[in-house]
């Protein structure tokens, strides 16, 4: 997506710059700067934001051809999979698989333990996916559970499994905090090849002996590093014990810290490494920071910003749910069609607030970061971070919404 607004260059916005009527200025302005959740100097930032160097925020797209191209070693068509697979896969219009599924799917589907570090945004959702589909379809006794950090997530690969299974009577259900456990626990009754869920909604449905993981002989540990940064490494630590012992595990994750390879060495036996991360951040993504001079209103400039014609589908972050929630009743308040989503909404909420925003109903969705991990929204054209992330990798994660599939988007960070 080219943009049309002025170059990065200018990017020390004031009120003066936009020349915003008087009536809009005045919408926010008595409520001064910090009244968003983390939007005054040091104390809006707490968590580590106010220690990330804000030229880590500023990283120019780069728009000419490609230097490196990756040359994939197969084609979906000639993957060993079930021919109806198969035929799913072309209906959807694939015909190159990504780098990482392109290196994983050989190995899963030779049944080995496989670590995949990759990017945000790079398709390792099909990459377990298509090959344990095959496996289910191959070994009718076959359960798999998929374990992810967040609702959105969990109902996002729940979306892409549908995708791959048309036609094939296979079944799954998604269990997850937020949503009604009876439905979960009536669902469980019924055959299901594939359980996808987050550790402590599946950990609970394990205390009440409703979902027995004994069965289970195939986990996918998906996002692992923001599952440890959520806190749920006991969880995670009770669910890997009650599977078996002779087990095929696969661990995907967009970071390789110590903790990270604490886990693997206790999930997993003798894994293959695949890595396809290149860099931190999408080269597709055009980063800078909006400065924020003393004495303006960070809303007013908001405001002016999400007026130019090319900001069409915009994803704001913000750092508390009441900060999110407030920022969206005041832009609602201006005129502007925006949705929230934090973990304040029940999951209906949530999934209102995204499908509206994924299908061009609304111009802005505002989020804390549980939006920030997994979510595959087609067509983002900017992220702003109204509040500073907590630590770099949350930003990392957060500007991975933007510049999708090969498609350029724009990352804009308000520093005061």
């Amino acid at each position: 997506m080219e943009s049309r607004t002025r170059s990065s260059q200018t990017r020390t916005f004031s009120r003066p710059s936009f020349g915003a009527s008087r009536n809009s200025s005045r919408g926010g302005s008595s409520r001064g700067r910090g009244s968003f959740g983390g939007s005054r100097g040091r104390g809006g930032n707490r968590g580590g934001g106010d220690r990330i160097d804000p030229s880590r925020f500023v990283n120019k797209a780069i728009i000419t051809e490609k230097i490196e191209h990756f040359v994939p070693e197969h084609k979906f068509a000639d993957f060993a999979i079930d021919e109806r697979l198969k035929n799913n896969i072309i209906d959807k219009g694939y015909v190159t698989p990504t780098p990482i599924q392109d290196r994983a799917i050989p190995h899963i589907l030779n049944g080995e333990d496989v670590v995949g570090i990759a990017n945000t945004g790079t398709g390792k959702t099909a990459a377990f996916l298509i090959p344990l589909i095959h496996k289910v379809l191959s070994q009718q006794s076959e359960n798999v559970l998929i374990v992810v950090p967040t609702r959105e997530l969990a109902i996002q690969i729940q979306d892409e499994l549908k995708g791959f299974i048309g036609g094939m009577k296979l079944f799954s259900t998604v269990c997850v905090g937020g949503a009604s456990i009876g439905t979960q626990i009536r669902d469980l009754r019924y055959r299901n090849e594939f359980v996808i869920g987050t550790p402590g909604r599946i950990k609970d449905l394990i205390e009440r002996r409703v979902l027995n993981l004994t069965h289970f002989k195939t986990v996918v540990l998906d996002e692992a590093d923001r599952m440890l940064d959520m806190g749920f490494i006991n969880d995670m630590k009770f669910m890997m014990a009650q599977m078996p012992k002779d087990r095929h595990t696969l661990f995907f994750s967009a970071t390789l810290s110590r903790e990270i390879e604490a886990l693997i060495k206790d999930f997993l036996k003798n894994p293959v490494s695949i890595s396809v991360k290149t860099q931190d951040t999408s080269k597709n993504v055009d980063q800078d920071v909006v400065r924020v001079n003393r004495g303006d209103n960070k809303l007013d400039v908001l405001h002016s910003m999400l007026m130019q014609p090319d900001f069409n589908k915009v994803l704001i972050f913000g750092r508390t749910k009441h900060g999110v929630e407030k920022l969206t009743v005041m832009l609602n308040g201006r005129g502007f069609k925006v949705e929230s989503i934090h973990g304040d909404k029940n999951q209906s909420g949530r999934q209102r607030s995204l499908k509206l925003f994924k299908d061009g109903k609304v111009q802005i969705l505002v989020a804390t970061d549980v939006a920030a991990r997994g979510l595959d929204i087609s067509d983002v054209s900017h992220v702003i971070n109204f509040d500073l992330p907590a630590t770099y990798e949350d930003y990392v994660h957060r500007i991975g919404r933007t510049g999708r599939a090969g498609k350029s988007g724009k990352a804009l960070t308000f520093v005061e």
